[in-house]
This record gives C-alpha cells, structure tokens and sequence, in this order.
C-alpha cells in the first residue's frame, strides 16, 4: 500500500516528533544499563555504538520520508498546493 505525499508528510512529522525522542530516550536506557552491568566502554566504542544507533533508526522508514521536502508531486502550480479535485 503506497501512502499519499499528505500522508506521508505527516507520518514523517509524528515519527519525528514522537518516534526519535522515544527511540533516543530507549537507546540511551539500554545503553546506560549495559554500562552499568559490565563498565562503561572506551570512548570510541561507545561514540562508534551511538553513530550506528543515528543511522539504524531511519532504515524502516526510507519510503516514509522519500521526497518529503519537494513539492507535492499532484500539484498543478509552483505553489504544492493540490487541486481540489485531486484526492488524497
């Protein structure tokens, strides 16, 4: 099921919003655990763990946020708006 741009504008903005400060706030209890149960690892450890955590939360949602910031590809003027008659 392909989403519409609106829609996937405004998954884009809930996952954003919601999704990345949870994702962020999850990862830093886990990681703040094992710190705690097994010793805090070296600094580039730890630096290459938070690195690979930033890139690994986009991967389920490239097709969210594929061509969000262009313009609405259904608009018929430079201004994204869509035509009334258009549905999505």
């Amino acid at each position: 099921m392909a989403l519409s741009y609106k829609a996937r504008r405004r998954w884009s903005l809930v996952i954003l919003v919601v999704g990345l400060p949870v994702y962020i706030a999850l990862a830093l209890a886990v990681l703040g655990l094992v710190s705690d149960r097994f010793g805090r690892p070296n600094v580039l450890v730890e630096l290459a763990v938070y690195v690979v955590l930033g890139i690994v939360w986009v991967l389920p949602f490239r097709s969210v946020f594929l061509g969000v910031g262009q313009a609405d590809p259904q608009a018929d003027d430079d201004t994204g708006k869509t035509p009334p008659d258009a549905k999505g």
